[in-house]
């Protein structure tokens, strides 16, 4: 996995999980931009930061959806995948063409989901 150069949003209230994909895409080159816990956290950063490459949202956060983090991700053309436990059903039908990355799952799978839509 080489993201070198990349800036990712990691958007993941679960500390381990998101702390193995901070090591994991810093050490491929990534810059890593948060990561957020919250949809409010999430929809502020993604206003003010700038250049994206790509992010990796977590759908369940703290109870709250992050489909309006999606939204706002899609209309920046910013690329994103999904890592969750939730079926394909519960993911609104305007995110079908994007990567789902079932829980549990490892740094390297999300890495090298994301690294594919970003080249």
């Amino acid at each position: 996995m080489n993201l070198e150069g990349k800036r990712i949003l990691l958007v993941e209230d679960e500390y381990f999980i998101v702390d193995d994909l901070a090591r994991a895409f810093t050490a491929a080159g990534a810059t890593v931009l948060g990561p957020v816990a919250s949809v409010s956290e999430a929809l502020r950063l993604v206003a003010s930061s700038g250049a994206l490459d790509g992010a990796v949202l977590d759908i369940n956060l703290q109870g709250e959806m992050v489909f309006p983090v999606a939204d706002a991700l899609m209309n920046r053309g910013v690329p994103f995948v999904f890592s969750t436990g939730y079926d394909r059903v519960a993911i609104p039908s305007r995110f079908d063409g994007h990567v789902r990355c079932e829980k549990p799952n490892t740094a390297e799978q999300v890495g090298k989901a994301l690294f594919d839509l970003t080249l």
